[in-house]
This record gives structure tokens, sequence and C-alpha cells, in this order.
């Protein structure tokens, strides 16, 4: 009988290590986002529009310009065109980790930082 359970439990967490969310990311390279973030108990809200090369933000009035750098089919490295501070001058990766026919989620953070961050985007178009 224990044979047969670890046989199940075995095969059970292969299947949940083997699953691989849906990852369209060519859907999502260029258009128009709408991405919500908790930031000091507030939700705060950030809009953005990209193309294939630069990504246009929008944050509290305040509009940022990156340049876009596809390293594959899911992930990119943005830098900041005009940055105001050093803060601003680090790279910041992303990396799509799964998507919907409307949305994906995202991990993101500094290029060769192991601190990161996940939220979902919306495609607003």
């Amino acid at each position: 009988m224990l044979k047969k359970w670890v046989l199940l439990l075995s095969a059970c967490g292969m299947t949940i290590a083997c699953y691989n969310p849906p990852r369209n990311c060519e859907d999502f390279k260029v258009g128009s986002f709408r991405y919500t973030d908790m930031i000091d108990g507030k939700e705060q809200t950030t809009t953005f529009v990209r193309n294939t090369e630069i990504e246009i933000g929008t944050f509290e009035g305040r509009v940022d310009t990156s340049s876009i750098r596809w390293i594959n089919d899911c992930e990119y490295v943005l830098r900041n065109l005009n940055p105001k501070s050093r803060e601003e001058e680090k790279a910041i990766l992303i990396k799509i980790l799964s998507t919907t026919d409307s949305s994906y989620t995202f991990e993101f953070g500094q290029v060769g930082s192991a601190n990161k961050s996940r939220g979902t985007a919306i495609k607003m178009n």
C-alpha cells in the first residue's frame, strides 16, 4: 500500500513540476497596457505604450521613455532614455511568466539583482 502512495505522489509531483503556463508573449510585444500595484499602502497605476523599440510609461503624471532590447520572445531589458538619477540609469529586466488573452504576468528587477517583483499587466487595446 505504501508503495502505491509513493508512486502516486511521485507521478503527481512530476505532473506539477512539468506544467508550463501558456506564454504567448508575441501577443504582448506591442500595445497599450495598464499595471496596478500597491505602493506604501496606496493603489498606484502605471500606463505604458510599447512598440518594438521603445516604451513610454506614465506614472503620477510623469512620463518616461525607455529603450527596449528583446533578449528572446518573453524577456526584454528596459533602459531609461533620459535618466534623472543614478537609480534611473539602471536597466530593468522584465520576464513574461504567463499570458492570458488580455493580460500577462511578469517578473521584473534591476539587471543583475536577485531582488525581483511580480505584477500583471492588462492590455488595453
